[in-house]
């Protein structure tokens, strides 16, 4: 009899993930800063609510959703993995607390600018809502964001 080994492949799917989360953060940057920057001047002009406009904002508020079930899908893996437990405490408490409060935060600005924008009566006060909700989830999301050239994203690089 022969007795065909086993051959268990695990494969490491963070690095993966970590990567798509990576990029996904420039698609929200881009739709997050076009949308509200997009508003703020529709509210300035007091025009109206251009189609191109909504769309946008709906598919910033899209992408703050998918990188959120990213972000939990890789918070879980590593607490699976005992990642956080070989960190110093600094590092634990940005990435187990401060990244993920803040970027929870700044999912529900984007959900709740463009939510409250639908209800909103007047075309300007939609472009309001937009732009003062978006630019600072925006705002929120460039200093949480561990960028190559700060302490937390030491290494990480720009992808």
């Amino acid at each position: 009899m022969h007795n065909a080994p086993t051959v268990a492949s695990s494969v490491d799917l963070v690095p993966i993930i970590l990567f798509f989360h990576s990029l996904l953060r420039w698609g929200i940057l881009l739709t997050v800063a076009v949308a509200g920057f997009a508003a703020l001047l529709g509210w300035l002009r007091n025009g109206p609510v251009i189609t191109w406009q909504r769309a946008v904002a709906i598919w910033a508020m899209i992408l703050c959703h998918v990188q959120l079930v990213l972000g939990f899908v890789l918070y879980g893996m590593d607490i699976n993995k005992g990642v956080f437990a070989h960190m110093a405490s600094d590092y634990k408490r940005y990435w187990k607390f401060e990244h993920m409060g803040m970027m929870l935060v700044v999912i529900a600005l984007v959900t709740i600018g463009r939510l409250s924008s639908k209800k909103a009566k007047t075309e300007n006060g939609k472009h309001l809502r937009v732009a003062v909700f978006y630019l600072l989830a925006l705002v929120l999301m460039l200093a949480m964001i561990p960028w190559p050239f700060t302490r937390m994203g030491d290494g990480r690089g720009w992808l």
